[in-house]
């Protein structure tokens, strides 16, 4: 596989293991999203993740938010004004009755994504993790172990996509595992097996490439310009998500930052700097010593 910027695609062998398998992970196609939030319902019963409250928050469909220590998955439901491009308004034969389908919307359009924890190739919350709650599984995705998480929340300030969360009353840091039980067990992760649109992909990570790249340029020459992806690129601010997505506007709309960095970039030249500063430190304080013995 192709190197990032941090290291290799897979870090899966940086990490210790030999003969490591694919990498795997997640495309998710918001074009077609239908936002039935069958993916949050199957990995909260999958995973037994509390409720979030059954609450509508007032502005949309959306009763969850974002993502949290209660909502690894979350489909976001995004209200636009209607633009002059034609607009993909999701799978073929979901008109509402009596509509014409190659009519261009004149009100609004929702865009719909469903997202999730983006298991970075290069990963921050790794690196600031006391305890090794956080680890790095054989097929490059990034698990908690909530057993032995001390609740500290550096990887929560960490994460450069807001991801991980602690959970009220509880304390410790949770999130998305890529469904790492099911998949140790040749399954597909819960919610891409009850998408009922094909949506979210699984598998290796390599393919899903490939795949998303044929699916934007199949949209652009439909006349979807806006067709992009992120979190692809192994060049990126953090080498390359283990589950990234194809969008219909900018990051920003769908809440995504538009250009990820991994926080603990610096880290290793922090530390030199720190152990260099000591080490002056720890000079000065020899010479006045000696200084003052003489």
């Amino acid at each position: 596989m192709a190197n990032s910027l941090y290291g290799p695609l897979d870090p899966a062998p940086d990490a210790g293991y030999e003969d490591a398998p694919p990498r795997m992970g997640f495309f998710t196609d918001t074009s077609v999203c239908i936002g039935c939030k069958a993916c949050e319902v199957a990995c909260k019963e999958w995973n037994a993740i509390p409720d979030d409250g059954f609450d509508l928050l007032g502005q949309s469909y959306d009763n969850t938010g974002g993502l949290s220590a209660n909502t690894w998955r979350h489909v976001a439901f995004i209200e636009q004004p209607a633009t002059s491009e034609p607009v993909f308004l999701g799978m073929p034969g979901t008109e509402l009755p009596g509509a014409d389908p190659e009519a261009e919307r004149t009100d609004f359009r929702w865009l719909m994504m469903s997202n999730v924890c983006k298991h970075c190739t290069h990963a921050a919350c790794l690196d600031v993790c006391p305890t090794g709650s956080l680890f790095r599984t054989e097929f490059g995705t990034v698990v908690v172990q909530e057993d032995i998480c001390n609740g500290c929340g550096y990887c929560v300030t960490a994460c450069p996509y807001g991801v991980i969360d602690r959970r009220e009353g509880d304390g410790r840091a949770w999130k998305c595992t890529l469904c790492y039980d099911r998949i140790g067990d040749g399954l597909t992760p819960a919610c891409a097996q009850a998408c009922p649109t094909q949506s979210i992909q699984y598998g290796e990570l390599s393919e899903l490439r490939i795949r998303a790249e044929e699916r934007v340029e199949k949209l652009q020459a439909e006349g979807v310009s806006s067709a992009k992806l992120y979190g692809h690129s192994d060049d990126d601010g953090v080498g390359g998500d283990g589950a990234f997505f194809l969008l219909l506007d900018e990051p920003e709309v769908y809440g995504l930052p538009p250009d990820p960095v991994v926080t603990t970039k610096d880290l290793p030249d922090m530390w030199k700097r720190a152990g260099m500063a000591a080490l002056t430190m720890a000079g000065a304080v020899v010479v006045a010593f000696l200084g003052r013995r003489g």
